[in-house]
């Protein structure tokens, strides 16, 4: 993350990167995981600050959003670095800098197959027809399993557990559906007490949450939301949705990935805003049913695979991390180049079988 946040950094006014920060709030069970990653970000020079305790943890929030009321927050992260982009203008700055650098596209590519003798791939087959290649990089975020499945590897795999139990036969990829949503406001309503835009904040609760609409509890158990402003109003999501292995991703179909929510959702969503703060106390009145979200390809552990899966085939599976990482592309760059990357060879896929695995939260909820 800190190499993507340079590039982003590096590039703010051409790929349409805001710097707000991120902050990320959660209850006692959750805190040990803020300090880790706090510990981690201070070693590799990574701003960030963090707050412990429930009443200095509403002292802080409190001067960015006075309407600040949730509940039960005893950590606080607040990364300094960090933010977000408009994906649409992000895309096409990122093409415009591909095209200065006379990079070749071609648009509505659907592969059908590699031709593969000896393990080598030396050809794309293409609806465009059979594109001869030296080496293929593999990098098509939800969508990934099929080609996957085209080039033979396994659906499943064994893992073995960083206390060396081996478990068996786990499935490679699984499905979940991302629920996302918008109210449609000024976005001068989301600001902070400077009036300035804040950063992305993130929060995972053990409270009660209570619906706006009907006053019934909703989820007295745990939730989650994140949310940011946006340029019509706020943006933000949800605990997203386990579709399991065999969900059917068609990577060529006309129909958008994304869906309209119900109104459960909007429900849920809408009360996590108003229980964190004040000023969204209405907010169910404003939402704006459009397609939002869509599904995103996990792997075995939830975290990325960035490896040599073929001696020429190089694969970049996110486990929907999103284009947030961009900086593997400058990492992987260096790699086909020969040339070694240390940030990547956590990624391996070796790393199951080798029980060298990412280290796990300590949260209840499944989706941290």
């Amino acid at each position: 993350m800190r190499v993507s946040v340079e590039i982003w950094e590096e590039n703010q006014e051409s790929i349409a990167y805001n710097p707000v920060g991120y902050l990320a709030g959660v209850p006692e069970v959750q805190a040990y995981d803020l300090e880790a990653i706090h510990q981690r970000q201070s070693a590799g020079n990574y701003k960030s600050s963090l707050i412990r305790g429930e009443q200095e943890v509403n002292k802080y929030v409190k001067s960015l959003f006075p309407d600040w009321k949730a509940k039960g927050i005893t950590a606080v992260l607040h990364e300094h670095q960090g933010g977000f982009a408009f994906s649409p203008d992000a895309a096409h700055g990122l093409v415009r800098k591909l095209e200065a650098e006379n990079v070749c596209f071609l648009a509505g590519v659907e592969v059908h197959g590699f031709t593969c003798p000896n393990g080598h791939v030396t050809a794309v087959e293409t609806n465009y027809g059979s594109i001869e290649t030296d080496q293929v990089v593999i990098a098509v975020e939800p969508w990934i399993n099929n080609m996957w499945n085209i080039l033979g590897l396994p659906h499943k795999i064994d893992v073995r557990g960083s206390d060396g139990t081996l478990h068996k036969n786990q499935e490679m990829w699984t499905y979940w559906r991302l629920q996302e949503g918008r109210i449609e406001v000024d976005p001068k309503m989301f600001v902070t007490e400077k009036g300035e835009i804040p950063p992305v904040v993130h929060i995972d609760s053990c409270e009660p949450l209570t619906s706006t609409t009907s006053d019934e509890v909703i989820n007295g158990t745990s939730w989650e939301i994140y949310f940011k402003q946006d340029r019509d109003g706020v943006q933000d999501g949800a605990v997203p949705y386990d579709m399991g292995p065999d969900a059917q991703v068609d990577p060529y179909g006309t129909d958008s990935p994304s869906y309209v929510v119900d109104e459960s959702f909007v429900d849920y969503w809408t009360s996590d805003l108003a229980h964190c703060l004040q000023r969204f106390e209405d907010a169910h009145r404003c939402y704006k049913y459009t397609p939002s979200g869509g599904i995103g390809a996990f792997t075995v552990d939830q975290f990325p695979v960035f490896d040599w899966m073929l001696p020429n085939v190089y694969i970049i599976a996110d486990s929907n991390h999103g284009w947030k990482m961009i900086g593997v592309g400058k990492e992987v760059a260096r790699t086909l180049l020969g040339e070694n990357s240390s940030i990547l060879h956590p990624f391996r896929f070796a790393r199951y079988a080798e029980g060298d695995l990412h280290p796990t939260s300590n949260s209840p909820f499944p989706w941290s």
